[in-house]
């Protein structure tokens, strides 16, 4: 069978010894070439021909299905899918698969790193540090301050856990919660407007949807205390970006940390004018552990689809 893998950290020479699992079911293997997500037009050519897919943050549309006749199966590397088509696919048959909770604790320690790096400044202050300045910054601390987590999953759960050891107050809100585990746990439960009226520091761990499409506007943005810390892990267009850029230049937000951006790569973005703005690379899943974990189970789950076994990470069954 011929298989498609484009997650940029399962490439030969990068996850040679992951990739020896898959190979041991297929010697046919073809691979991203570009080093980054493929649009449409770049992954048909790609996966034209392929019975299986190993799917980084590729788009994946109805137009892409419709051009690969012979795909059986899509096996998300990672826990979201709202690039592909979950619709098209249930239509043409196509087996969607995700590897939920793997990657927590890595996309969990980022978010809560993000939080310390725009409380205390620290990008900034190490890069006026390396020019030379000598400036005098005033922070925040994070002890005594509410923590509001808008989705306890997996990922969240790390960040409270971390917020914990700091002496935060830790809130969450989720349509799905778990009181017995916030109870334990030592979590507020709140609605979502309380939850942005309290919190000194949010952070977003809700998959994108079409109720979740810019849920942190200008309206919302409004609601919240002055100099909050937003930041995103989860998918850049949970927020509108062009609300938050218009609630820094305010001072109404005091600071925010961005590791997924509504367009990505984003090109020119005034976020970037600001230095109150810590941005990295949709990086938060990038750390051995998960690449690893990820990885396996991304392997795991399309074996067993394509050899007909039980598959427990089925997103459309």
């Amino acid at each position: 069978m011929k298989i498609l893998v484009t997650p940029t950290s399962m490439q030969p020479g990068k996850g040679d010894k992951v990739l020896q699992r898959l190979k041991e079911f297929s010697d046919d293997l073809v691979f991203n070439p570009l080093g980054r997500p493929l649009s449409e037009e770049e992954l048909i050519p790609l996966l034209k021909e392929c019975d299986g897919y190993i799917a980084g943050l590729d788009y994946v549309t109805k137009k892409v299905m419709e051009a690969c006749p012979k795909l059986k199966v899509i096996s998300r590397y990672g826990v979201g899918y709202d690039r592909v088509d979950i619709a098209a696919a249930k239509e043409k048959g196509i087996k969607v698969t995700n590897t939920p909770g793997v990657n927590a604790e890595a996309v969990g320690e980022l978010a809560f790193g993000m939080i310390l790096a725009v409380a205390r400044k620290i990008p900034y202050l190490d890069d006026q540090t390396r020019k030379g300045m000598w400036p005098r910054s005033s922070g925040m601390e994070l002890k005594g301050k509410t923590i509001g987590i808008l989705g306890l999953g997996a990922i969240g759960r790390v960040v409270a856990r971390c917020a914990g050891g700091y002496d935060m107050n830790v809130m969450a809100y989720d349509p799905f919660i778990d009181k017995e585990y916030c109870e334990k746990n030592g979590i507020g439960i709140k609605t979502f407007d309380a939850l942005i009226a309290e919190a000194n520091v949010i952070s977003l761990h809700l998959p994108m949807t079409e109720q979740t499409r810019h849920i942190i506007n200008d309206d919302v943005i409004a609601k919240m205390q002055d100099e909050v810390i937003l930041v995103n892990t989860s998918r850049g267009g949970i927020i509108d970006e062009e609300a938050v850029y218009r609630a820094l230049k305010s001072g109404k937000l005091g600071g925010l940390g961005l590791d997924a951006f509504e367009k990505e790569p984003p090109e020119n973005s005034p976020l970037f004018e600001l230095s109150n703005v810590v941005a990295t690379p949709h990086t938060g899943a990038h750390t051995k552990e998960a690449a690893d974990n990820m990885a396996y189970a991304s392997i795991k789950n399309l074996v067993d689809v394509l050899s007909q076994n039980e598959c427990m990470f089925l997103v459309n069954p």
